[in-house]
């Protein structure tokens, strides 16, 4: 009986392969918590919007290049950037915090979520 290589008894076991994929010379790679990724409560426009806005925390800490940019750079449009801030703020996930005219906003993104008080 033949014996497999250890690769190959961990590519039986396996869905996705990547194959010459370097994520640091890539761009980077951005982890999503799976609460966000399994919550069946917000669309997955949401979910992408939340792992673009994680993005930029772990990259530049203070950069937030605007939901036209966003839009362009997840091949969307800002509407649609737009609605899913707005779910995430709805949930609980984000929260905006507005600086006034002529400044930028804030976002603080939540790993804990904490529910909003209904009225």
């Amino acid at each position: 009986m033949e014996k497999l290589s250890s690769l190959a008894r961990f590519q039986q076991h396996q869905n996705i392969v990547l194959e010459g994929f370097d994520p640091v010379s890539a761009g980077g790679f951005t982890q999503v918590p799976n609460f966000i990724l399994n919550n069946q409560q917000i669309s997955p426009n949401a979910k992408v919007i939340y792992a673009k806005l994680l993005s930029y925390a772990w990259h530049n800490n203070s950069v937030f290049p605007g939901q036209d940019k966003m839009a362009v750079e997840i091949g969307s449009s800002q509407q649609s950037v737009s609605r899913g801030i707005r779910e995430l703020e709805d949930a609980g996930f984000l929260l905006i915090t507005r600086r006034g005219q002529g400044m930028t906003n804030i976002y603080t993104l939540h790993h804990t979520v904490k529910q909003k008080r209904r009225k």
